[in-house]
């Protein structure tokens, strides 16, 4: 699984990178036909968002989070793409 992470008005920082490599392997866990994964991490004003596309074989889930903390905002994004991916490979284990 490739990590392409990026950053919008944020520095990317070794702490931040470390992390969400880290929080990124337990999706990897659960669904092990993960292509590569977009992260894009923004700042507006005092909203630290998080967002992400993960391209899965023949499919691609999206989702964001925003929070006034960093490191939340990447809890959060991990949880929904967690819960898309199981969503996901249900439906392809149910074919």
């Amino acid at each position: 699984m490739q990590i392409n992470l990026t950053g919008h008005h944020v520095e990317i920082t070794d702490s931040l990178r470390d992390y969400v490599n880290e929080k990124f392997a337990k999706l990897e866990r659960h669904f092990d036909h993960i292509n590569n994964v977009y992260v894009v991490l923004t700042v507006e004003k005092l909203n630290q968002k998080a967002e992400s596309t993960v391209h899965l074989n023949g499919s691609e889930v999206h989702a964001s989070a925003v929070n006034s903390d960093m490191y939340a905002s990447i809890d959060a994004l991990v949880d929904k793409l967690d819960r898309q991916i199981l969503k996901y490979k249900g439906k392809i284990s149910q074919h």
